[in-house]
C-alpha cells in the first residue's frame, strides 16, 4: 500500500471526515477489516439452510425456514436506511459495534429459542431484529474502508472483500448442512459465533464523530445517477438470485436429485471468486462503458439460462454471471461512495444493500408463485431497462456539459 494513512485520508474525497484518527497499523487494520466483512456474511449466507433445519422440528416442515429468511430480508429493506440514518448522531465505529452486539444477541436468542423448542412464532422476532441491523452494520463497515486505504487502493481492497464474501456464501451453506445434520441448534450456535467475528476484528479506529443533520435546499439529495446504479444493482441481484434461490429447481429441471443443487450455487460462487481475484489483481475501477459491457454479459448469460436445455450450458451461464459480479459490485460500491451527498456515505451503502435484498425478494416471490422460468425471466426483465438507463448515463457523460 503506497503512501501513509494520513495521506490516504487527505486524498479521500467524500470518505474523509475531519478529525478522523489515523490508524497506527494500516496493513493489519485492512486485513482485520476484510476478515471481519467476510465473517459478517456467514449468518446471512447460511440462513436458508440453517433456518430450515431449525424450523423443521417445530413445524414439521422445512419450508417454515423460508418464512424466516423472508422476514429477515424484508426487515432489511424496511429498516436498513432508517437505522443507518440514526447512526449520524454517534461515533460511526462505536455505532457499528453496537449494531454487531444487537445482531449477535438476536442470533443467540434465536438459537436459545430453538433449543428450548419454543413456538415457531417466537423465532420471528429475533430474525426481524437481525435483518433490521444487517443493512446498517454493513453500511458502516464499508464506510470504514475509506479510512484505512487510499482511494487508489480501494478497488483491490473491495475486490478482496468481495472474494471473501463469495467464499463465505459458498462455504456457509455447507457448514450449516454438515453441522445441522448432527444438531441444527449446534450448527446455529457455530454460525452465530463465526458471525460475531467483526466484533473482534473491526479495527479500533475513530472514523468519524457525530454529525449534524444535513441542511440546505437539495444538499442531501441523492443524485439521479446514483438511483440508476442502485436499480442496476437490484436487477443484477435478481439475476444472481435466480441461480442461488432456484438451484434446487435447476437440478430437478435437468432430472437430477435435489441434492445436486449445490453444483449450480457452487459454480456461481466459484465464478464470482475468480472474478474477485481478477478485480483485485487489476486494482482498477471499471468505467461506465465497461460496466455496460458487464451488464450486457449478465443479460446474455441470463438468456442462456432461460433457453438452455443442457446442464453444462446452464452451468457455464451461471459461472459467467458469477464472474462479472465482483466487477459490478466494486463499481457500485466505489461509484455510490463518490456520488454520496456530504454526511450520507453510510446511507448510500445501506441503499445498496437494500437494492440487493429487493432483487432477492422479487425473484423468490416469482419462484414460489410461478416457477423457475418466470424467476429467471423476471430477473432479465428487470435488468434490461436498468441496462438502458446505464447506457443513458454513458451517453450523458460523452455530451459536454451534461449533468
Amino acid at each position: 500500500m503506497s503512501g501513509s494513512v494520513s495521506q490516504c485520508l487527505a486524498a479521500s474525497g467524500s470518505g474523509t471526515v475531519k478529525g478522523a484518527a489515523v490508524p497506527t497499523r494500516p496493513h493489519l487494520d485492512l486485513v482485520r477489516w476484510q476478515a471481519g466483512l467476510g465473517t459478517f456474511a456467514v449468518p446471512q449466507a447460511a440462513a436458508p439452510i440453517a433456518f430450515a433445519l431449525l424450523a423443521r422440528p417445530l413445524t414439521g416442515s422445512a419450508r417454515s425456514g423460508a418464512a424466516l429468511v423472508f422476514a429477515m430480508t424484508l426487515s432489511l429493506v424496511l429498516f436498513g436506511v432508517p437505522v443507518t440514518r440514526l447512526g449520524r448522531r454517534f461515533d460511526s465505529v462505536a455505532y457499528l459495534r453496537g449494531l454487531l452486539v444487537i445482531r449477535t444477541t438476536a442470533l443467540v436468542c434465536l438459537t436459545g429459542s430453538a433449543s428450548l423448542r419454543a413456538p415457531f412464532v417466537t423465532l420471528i422476532a429475533p430474525v426481524v431484529v437481525v435483518g433490521a441491523v444487517n443493512g446498517a452494520a454493513y453500511a458502516y463497515q464499508r464506510a470504514l474502508l475509506n479510512h484505512l486505504v487510499a482511494p487508489g487502493a480501494r478497488p483491490r481492497a473491495v475486490g478482496v472483500a468481495t472474494t471473501l464474501n463469495e467464499v463465505a456464501f459458498a462455504s456457509s451453506p455447507v457448514l450449516a448442512s454438515t453441522l445441522g445434520a448432527v444438531s441444527p441448534v449446534g450448527a446455529m450456535a457455530v454460525i452465530t459465533l463465526v458471525g460475531a467475528g467483526p466484533l473482534v476484528l473491526t479495527p479500533r479506529v475513530r472514523a468519524s464523530a457525530p454529525s449534524a443533520p444535513v441542511r440546505g435546499t437539495g444538499a442531501g439529495r441523492i443524485p439521479a445517477q446514483a438511483l440508476v446504479w442502485l436499480c442496476c444493482a437490484a436487477a443484477g441481484s435478481a439475476v444472481v438470485s435466480s441461480v442461488e434461490v432456484g438451484a434446487v429447481s435447476f437440478a430437478l429441471g435437468f432430472g437430477l436429485d435435489a441434492g445436486w443443487a449445490f453444483v449450480f450455487a457452487t459454480t456461481l460462487c466459484l465464478g464470482s471468486v475468480t472474478g474477485g481475484i481478477w478485480v483485485s489483481v487489476r486494482n482498477r475501477v471499471p468505467g461506465t462503458g465497461r460496466v455496460i459491457g458487464l451488464l450486457t454479459v449478465t443479460a446474455v448469460a441470463a438468456g442462456v439460462l432461460l433457453v438452455s436445455g443442457h446442464v453444462v450450458v446452464s452451468l457455464l451461464g451461471a459461472a459467467t454471471i458469477g464472474f462479472v459480479l465482483p466487477g459490478l459490485g466494486t463499481f457500485y460500491s466505489l461509484r455510490l461512495d463518490e456520488l454520496a451527498p456530504p454526511g450520507r456515505g453510510p446511507e448510500m451503502f445501506a441503499f445498496l444493500r437494500m437494492a440487493n435484498a429487493a432483487g432477492i425478494i422479487v425473484v423468490s416471490g416469482l419462484l414460489a408463485a410461478l416457477g423457475l422460468r418466470s424467476a429467471v425471466l423476471g430477473g432479465l426483465v428487470l435488468l434490461l431497462p436498468a441496462l438502458g438507463a446505464a447506457v443513458a448515463v454513458r451517453l450523458g457523460e460523452r455530451v459536454p456539459g451534461a449533468a
